[in-house]
């Protein structure tokens, strides 16, 4: 799961950075808001963190933009202006959640996690469930069910697993899956997606995910993921 935070504060943008990353996250974070919306162009993200005074493009202009580009994407505002007017104001403008300076970061983890599971479920409706053939998952609660059976998978698995089957049907790049794992500044092995891909063919069998030599990875048709046919 991917979050943007968007904070001029270099202490505390780098404190929420590393607090999100601990909890399992992939992190990018930007300094001022005029930055945002070639950051919302360029990678696709379940969360977005913003503090309302930023230099350059301001918090509330930022907001407006995400929510006529993105409706659906999560919004977290971190705020100084803690009166009901402000509050109010804030969620008429379309976050989703609020939260007034100071702040704990395990309540910002919390709530990053909380707006985020709903939206989830908002997307699935009341199943929940993504599924392909006799794989499920349960995005909110990072469930994996193959075959009648639960599948432990690390956080980062369960990306993985999630972004394929939200693309099925379709080829997803490489690079395309690292965006899913990893923030802009985190450093990445060349072979991490192979080596994830590795792991849940040895938890899901060998013929569900698929490699397309030079183009990325997609999950088998539903009726031949037992055939065991794969690419390296």
């Amino acid at each position: 799961m991917r979050i943007l935070v968007v904070e001029d504060d270099m202490l505390f943008g780098n404190a929420l950075q590393k607090a999100l990353q601990r909890a399992g996250y992939a992190v990018d974070w930007i300094e001022n808001g005029l930055e945002f919306a070639g950051s919302m162009r360029a990678a696709e993200y379940d969360c977005v963190l913003l503090d309302l005074g930023l230099p350059g493009v301001g918090g509330e202009a930022c907001l407006k933009t995400l929510r006529e580009r993105s409706p659906g994407l999560s919004a977290l505002v971190i705020t100084a202006r803690g009166g009901l007017m402000d509050r109010l104001r804030l969620l008429e403008l379309g976050a989703d959640d609020y939260l007034v300076k100071p702040v704990d970061l395990e309540e910002v983890t919390a709530r990053v996690r909380a707006i985020t599971r709903r939206a989830q479920q908002a997307r699935l409706g009341d199943g929940s469930v993504l599924s392909h053939g006799e794989l499920r998952l349960q995005p909110a609660r990072r469930a994996a069910v193959w075959k009648g059976a639960l599948v432990p998978l690390t956080n980062r698995e369960f990306w993985l697993l999630e972004t394929l089957v939200r693309k099925k049907g379709q080829i997803v790049s490489r690079e395309r899956l690292e965006e899913a794992l990893y923030g802009w500044g985190d450093e990445i092995d060349s072979n991490t997606v192979e080596v994830y891909i590795h792991h849940l063919r040895r938890k899901l069998g060998p013929g569900l995910i698929r490699t397309v030599r030079g183009l990325g990875y997609h999950l088998a048709e539903a009726d031949s993921e037992v055939s065991g046919v794969h690419g390296a």
